[in-house]
This record gives structure tokens, C-alpha cells and sequence, in this order.
């Protein structure tokens, strides 16, 4: 049974269990406060976001100012070479995302890489593994140069300030967790091959440990000239020297013209409804926002919370509009620059009634083929709200674990692996195209009821991510539970092949999906950690980070003592 938590459970939290499938253990602990709140996926990020509000910066200066910490104690899964995109929520109420996404550089071109297969596992391969290891590997960065326009925007602290705990703990730095020390095995042979890495991560030949203090002196004074510089340091700074040198000496695509020449886009919403909620999310080339409102549409034509949570039932159902938003992605879904794609067609309550027609609630089907993605899963996501109305959700990566797996020499920057996400193959909707924008499956999102902010979450996992936030919102608004109980309960996903689910959910439940025609994989986890805040009522908000990653709500209640009071006349007085 779940170890409850009565002071924070959700009042309808005995009523999901009534109908479940299954009980789960927590593993964390939700926090609240009155006057901010930062989950992201590290303790000293959150704390970051939290010091930044403290010092009397928005939901934005925190955001940007915890994504730099990250690139610090997360470097594993995200860096200022990297690409992402965020879902901001002004204080006015005016909703827009920064489509900071890498793209292929101009050199580029659809047949620049020679594919080893037509065939799945391999489809992604290419000769010599150019496409995930080494420089000619590197989409044109957008992280960078999102972050700093992004504070130039609407950020309310000096980039200087928002950056020192960042240079802090690259400087005097930090203990690593078990997770990270995982993540250093899981490619110690790749980074062996980059000799910075190799000392920084790999000293006297094994990977750093649980506990082991990681100090990066080299990327702390990159961090301090970008601090003075901001986005100039990349472009006519030491660093873009450095990148330079770099690019050139490896023969990579990319060159410094596609850096400069990069601007991050401010796009437009798109929004859905599910059960009286409005759903706002990205739009294309980031798909999950689009995937997430066809999933709802169709999953509003049956009682979720009837069926329950983690029921045979249920999970079949959620399962198939899976196979069916895969599908749908696989065919439409691209660079709207290099594609048309029919976002209020897929969106459509009309369309999603055609599709819900398509379901046998007792058998599983193949609706059509569903060309998987190759997304890394290996991203990291912050969502960041402040006491006066401003929300950020925010998710970016490298890509892949260590992204390229090599570093700027004398700068302690890693280089993304973005060009892997591209299909090798030309003539594909994903397809390699110069300047095209990689398509994501990210899904930072906010959920409003009568125009006010419910829930805002996101979290990392390549093609996982926008299956397991519709789930969190299904165990939200139709089983009730508690935040805590949302993100961390146990997920499943498919694309229309195999069915992944996690070790969490019961053999009977599993074994019933087996015979309705699912091919079940077991799987430790599926994504990785859930960042989410809920607001409430009385303006206090609820964070809660999940057990998949090292993530931690932290908040801040409370603040400076009430105008007008002094203790000076007393002691005058004395």
C-alpha cells in the first residue's frame, strides 16, 4: 500500500483507490508554499530558482538561472549547447513558447550520413555512428542564445546574478548522486575518447562515484565571461573561438556562420479542452502538446474514473490512443517551415470521434505503422512559478547521455548530438533538410480550469514524454489523486509496437493486457522525472518532483517582516 501523507493527500485521494487496478509506494514528498515554487531535477537547482526569487527575480530569471545550474550538476542531460523550448505564462496572463530547438546546419543535407539499415534497431545508424558520437554530429545550438533573449525579454535580474549559483557550483563544486554516477557508466567508453571528459569524469580510469566532489574549473570561467557577455561570448567571445577551432579541426557540418546566424522563435500556443480544463501546450515542430490534446479527445468519450486507475480497462484504452497519436506523429508531424502540418485537423473533437471508433475495448490493434523516433530520453525540465502570476515550464537537453560525448577544449562545454533525432534516410518527413528545426516530443504544459493556472508540468524522456503527462493529467482530473500520487505513479507506453510497462504494476494486471494482444516489456522506468506545481485557490501552490530522477520541489513561504516595524525606538528607549 502507498505510504500515505494525510497533510497533503488530495481529498478524493480513498476515492481513486475505491476503483483501482493497483496501490503504488511514494517515494517523495510534495512541498508548499505561498510564495514561489521551483521542482526541477536537481536539489541545487531548485535552490537556485529559489535563491533567484529571493533576491526579487521572476518565474523567469529563476527558470533561466536553475536551466544554468543544470548545465552544471546535470551535464548529463543538458547544456548552453544544447536546445530546448519553453511554455512561459506572464503575470498578465499572456501565454507564449520560446522555440529555442537546434537545427541542422547549413551544410547539411538529406544523404550527408550513410545509413546502415532500412530495418528497426537500426534504422538510426549510420556509418562510423557520425550521426551520435564526435562534431559531425552537432545541430547549430539554441540554447544559449534562447536563455539570453529570453532574459532579455522578460527577465527582471542582471544575466550576472542569475548566474551565480551556476558558476558557484562548477567552481567550488558539487557531490555527485548515484544517478549521475549511473549515467557516467552508461558511457564511460564513448567519453574515454575526449581527454577533458576523461579527467573530469573518468579520473584514474573509473567513473566517478556516489558522493565524489566534481569541480569544473574550466567551464566556471566560461560561465563567468558569459555572465559579463551573454550571448557575444558564443559569437565573437572566447568560447566561439574555441568552438571554432574545434569545428574546423573535426570536420564537422556545423560552423560558426549557423551559430550567429540563429535565432531563437517566440511562437504561438496551441490550446485543447479536456473535462472542462484548458490544455496549453507548444506547438509543432514540438509535438507533444498537439499528441497530448488528440490523446484526451478521444480518451473523453469513456468514464476514465469509472474504469479506474490501472485497470486492464483503463490501460488498454490509454494504450491505443497511443498507437494512435504515434501514428499520427509518424505521418504529419515535422518543421511546419518544411511541412504541413494539420494541428486544428489532429486537435479536432471531430477527428478524435472518427478515431475513438477505430478502438475495440477488449483487443489490441496496430491502427498503422509508426516509424519509431529516435529522441534521446535523456533531457531535464524545470517548471517555476512566483508569487505574482508568472509560470515558466521549460524542457531541453543535448540529447543524448553527454550529448556528443566531446568537449570544447578549455571551455568545459559539451557539444549536443541533436543530428541524431534527424532520419537519416532522405525523402522522410523527418529527413535531414539545411536549417530545418528537429522535431520534439517535449511537452512542457499548463492546465487551466475558468481561466486560472491548475497544474503546470513537463519532464524529460524523448518520445515517452507526452504519453506520461497525459497520464499525469488523467490521474489528476479524472482519478483525483494528489500531485505527489500523479507524477510518480507507475506509467506504460507504446508506439505501436512493443508495450513497455513499468516493474510496478502487478502480473495481473499485466497478464490481462497480454491476452487482449499487447507484447509486454517490463521496464524499470519509462521517462524520466516529472516537475510539477499546482495552484490552489487560496494562491498557495503544491510542488512535487518523481522518483525517476534526482528532482526536488523547493518553495518559499513567508518573506520579509511587515512594514512599519522597527525595534529601534525600543532600544532607544533603554
Amino acid at each position: 500500500m502507498a505510504r500515505q501523507m494525510d497533510h497533503l493527500a488530495s481529498t478524493t485521494c480513498a476515492s481513486w483507490r475505491d476503483k483501482a487496478g493497483f496501490d503504488f509506494p511514494l517515494t517523495k514528498r510534495e512541498a508548499v508554499a505561498s510564495s514561489g515554487m521551483a521542482v526541477t531535477n536537481h536539489p541545487l537547482a531548485s535552490t537556485a530558482a529559489v535563491e533567484i526569487l529571493a533576491q526579487g527575480g521572476n518565474a523567469i530569471d529563476a527558470a533561466i538561472g536553475a536551466l544554468f545550474t543544470l548545465t552544471v550538476v546535470e551535464p548529463q542531460m543538458v547544456g548552453i549547447l544544447g536546445g530546448g523550448t519553453a511554455l512561459i505564462r506572464r503575470d498578465d496572463g499572456q501565454e507564449e513558447i520560446i522555440d529555442g530547438l537546434s537545427c541542422a546546419p547549413a551544410a547539411a543535407s538529406p544523404d550527408c550520413y550513410k545509413p546502415l539499415s532500412e530495418e528497426w534497431p537500426n534504422y538510426m545508424e549510420v556509418e562510423g555512428r557520425e550521426n551520435a558520437v564526435g562534431a559531425r554530429a552537432m545541430a547549430v545550438p539554441g540554447n544559449l542564445s534562447a536563455w539570453c533573449e529570453t532574459h532579455s525579454w522578460h527577465g527582471s535580474l542582471p544575466l550576472e546574478v542569475i548566474l551565480r549559483p551556476a558558476i558557484r557550483h562548477a567552481r567550488y563544486g558539487f557531490r555527485i548522486s548515484h544517478y549521475m554516477s549511473a549515467c557516467i557508466s552508461d558511457v564511460k567508453d564513448d567519453l574515454r575518447h575526449d581527454p577533458a571528459l576523461a579527467r573530469m569524469l573518468l579520473p584514474g580510469g573509473a567513473p566517478l562515484k556516489h558522493g565524489d566532489l566534481l569541480v569544473q574549473a574550466d567551464y566556471a570561467r566560461t560561465l563567468e565571461r558569459i555572465a559579463r557577455s551573454g550571448i557575444t561570448e558564443l559569437t565573437e567571445g572566447e568560447l566561439g573561438e574555441r568552438l571554432d577551432n574545434w569545428l574546423r579541426e573535426n570536420k564537422s557540418m556545423l560552423s560558426m556562420d549557423d551559430v550567429r546566424a540563429y535565432r531563437p522563435l517566440m511562437r504561438d500556443v496551441v490550446r485543447g479542452e479536456y473535462r472542462g480544463f484548458e490544455i496549453v501546450a507548444p506547438p509543432p515542430p514540438v509535438s507533444g502538446g498537439v499528441h497530448i490534446a488528440q490523446m484526451l479527445n478521444i480518451l473523453a468519450h469513456y468514464d476514465m474514473a469509472d474504469l479506474g486507475f490501472g485497470t486492464p480497462d483503463s490501460m488498454h484504452l490509454m494504450l491505443e490512443v497511443m498507437k494512435i497519436a504515434a501514428a499520427d506523429r509518424a505521418q504529419y508531424m515535422g518543421d511546419p517551415a518544411f511541412v504541413d502540418v494539420p494541428i486544428a485537423h489532429l486537435m479536432s473533437k471531430a477527428y478524435a470521434a472518427e478515431r475513438q471508433r477505430e478502438i475495440d475495448p477488449l483487443h489490441a490493434k496496430q491502427f498503422s505503422h509508426a516509424q519509431l523516433n529516435a529522441e534521446s530520453a535523456n533531457t531535464t525540465h524545470v517548471t517555476v512559478a512566483d508569487a505574482e502570476g508568472n509560470i515558466v515550464a521549460s524542457t531541453q537537453t543535448i540529447n543524448s547521455l553527454f550529448g556528443a560525448r566531446r568537449s570544447i577544449p578549455g571551455t568545459g562545454v559539451l557539444a549536443n548530438n541533436y543530428m541524431y533525432v534527424f532520419d537519416p534516410h532522405p525523402g522522410r518527413a523527418m529527413s535531414i533538410a539545411p536549417g530545418k528545426r528537429l522535431t520534439s516530443a517535449q511537452a512542457p504544459l499548463i492546465a487551466l480550469k475558468n481561466g486560472k493556472p491548475r497544474f503546470a508540468v513537463g519532464m524529460p524522456g524523448g518520445t515517452r514524454i507526452y504519453p506520461s503527462v497525459m497520464q499525469a493529467l488523467v490521474n489528476l482530473i479524472d482519478h483525483g489523486m494528489s500531485l505527489q500520487e500523479a507524477v510518480e505513479a507507475p506509467r506504460i507506453w507504446t508506439q505501436g509496437q512493443e508495450v513497455e510497462i513499468e516493474d510496478e504494476v502487478p502480473a495481473a494486471v499485466v497478464n490481462d493486457l497480454a491476452s487482449r494482444g499487447h507484447r509486454i516489456v517490463r521496464s524499470p522506468h519509462i521517462g524520466g522525472g516529472m516537475c510539477a506545481v499546482q495552484f490552489h485557490p487560496d494562491n498557495s501552490m503544491t510542488g512535487a518532483a518523481c522518483w525517476r530522477a534526482d528532482g526536488a520541489p523547493v518553495g518559499i513561504s513567508g518573506g520579509h517582516a511587515q512594514e512599519g516595524i522597527s525595534f529601534w525606538p525600543e532600544y532607544r528607549a533603554r
